[in-house]
């Protein structure tokens, strides 16, 4: 009796494995040059404080940087260093400075050998100048032109050596007087008869993913950002609807998962979904707040930090659409994060804000339910409930709100 136990058991558990191993898609990517139908993002690339190149014995990072430092190409003045870190986390070094006629020169070492003497200075294009006025094909073929560093590595992968490169667009941007960087490469598939590519300009790690359907007549546009599906998104083909899980960079490839929910149960940050219910503190009243208790009228959730300026830019918009509207149909939800305590209490007191605040918390964890990367971010909720636009503001936003509850 008790051998059949056990097969039973093991029987279930390779079916249950099965049944979990069919619903995991995986699809082979194929990598492209430049940045094809999306529109280019450049990073700011890490430089480092005076510390980092100093001879202090309690600089724990002190040979890298010594080995950096010794290897200083000639004729530069005002050197600081940097580094831009590739897809498993190890960072390629640069140096940069100004010539005898004052002008920027860069050097990275492309062989991340941590010497410079084998590699070539070169003045990276000035972005202020160079992209001011010109359109997104422009910019493409001027890109194509320009500096572009090709960076190769050796590292291990299935316990192998082998020698990674890819390439590494710098540009100078004058007006703040940085330096940024991308990554001009994307990633294509096929499934069920979709073309799907895939995209991080700034970070080849892809912790996180840009996912687009590629129309077949697109021509020379660029897909709207609105078009675009994140990671943990879900995305629809032939009425089943798949969870986007990760790209696997040792395989090249990109991770579904099939679920047999429905989308009326499922939870997303995207348009047509249920938000993530959250039952939080409001900042001031202390009164508790949650997504439940607003249903029957639509919701403006504001996801806030005190540092973002377009986000505080926002404050007089948001007032007046707040003081025409009436609180029975429609309510705006800030959510604060990334940011200190204080910082929050004075800009609310300082713009007299009187919608209800959250201050998303180690408690509450808002920011990270809904993965929020980038302030502003913002989502119009519907009277049942669910998300049916993003990224709203101003005077398109007030628009939208008015032609909504004007019933």
């Amino acid at each position: 009796m008790k051998s059949k136990k056990i097969a039973l058991i093991a029987l279930l558990s390779v079916n249950l494995l099965c049944y979990s191993q069919e619903k995991i898609v995986e699809l082979q990517l194929t990598t492209q040059n430049g940045y094809g139908p999306f529109r280019m993002g450049l990073g700011g690339m890490a430089i480092f404080s005076n510390e980092f190149t100093s001879e202090s014995e309690n600089n724990p990072l002190r040979e890298i940087y010594l080995k950096l430092s010794s290897t200083t190409p000639k004729g530069l003045t005002d050197m600081q260093y940097g580094f831009i870190e590739t897809p498993i986390k190890t960072n390629i070094y640069f140096v940069f400075g100004k010539d005898s006629e004052g002008i920027i020169k860069l050097a990275v070492d492309t062989n991340n050998n941590l010497d410079f003497s084998d590699d070539t200075l070169f003045t990276p294009l000035d972005m202020a100048i160079a992209f001011f006025h010109k359109t997104e094909s422009q910019i493409d073929s001027l890109v194509a032109q320009s500096h572009i560093v090709n960076i190769s590595y050796e590292t291990f992968v299935h316990n192998e050596a082998v020698f990674v490169s890819f390439q590494v667009f710098i540009v100078y941007n004058s007006q703040f007087n940085m330096l940024m960087y991308n990554f001009p490469q994307y990633a294509t598939t096929q499934f069920k008869g979709k073309q799907i590519a895939i995209f991080n300009f700034t970070n080849l790690s892809y912790n996180e993913i840009n996912l687009a359907f590629l129309p077949n007549d697109l021509k020379d546009e660029k897909i709207k950002r609105e078009d675009f599906y994140n990671k943990n998104e879900y995305i629809e083909i032939e009425d089943v609807i798949y969870k986007i899980l990760e790209v696997n960079t040792y395989k090249n490839t990109l991770v579904l998962e099939k679920t047999d929910l429905p989308k009326s149960q499922l939870f997303s940050t995207q348009i047509g979904y249920y938000p993530y219910p959250f039952h939080a503190e409001e900042f001031t009243t202390k009164t508790m707040i949650s997504l439940d208790s607003l249903k029957g009228k639509y919701v403006f959730l504001d996801f806030w930090a005190e540092w973002c300026g377009p986000c505080i830019a926002e404050f007089p918009h948001l007032k007046e659409l707040y003081s025409k509207t009436d609180r029975a149909k429609f309510e705006i939800i800030g959510i604060a994060g990334r940011s200190s305590f204080d910082g929050i209490k004075k800009l609310i007191d300082q713009h007299e804000v009187t919608w209800p605040q959250i201050f998303s918390d180690e408690t509450n964890k808002i920011i990270e339910k809904y993965e929020i990367r980038a302030y502003p971010t913002v989502f119009l909720i519907d009277t049942d409930g669910i998300i049916i636009a993003k990224n709203l503001r101003g005077n398109e936003l007030e628009e939208k709100i008015l032609n909504l509850i004007k019933d």
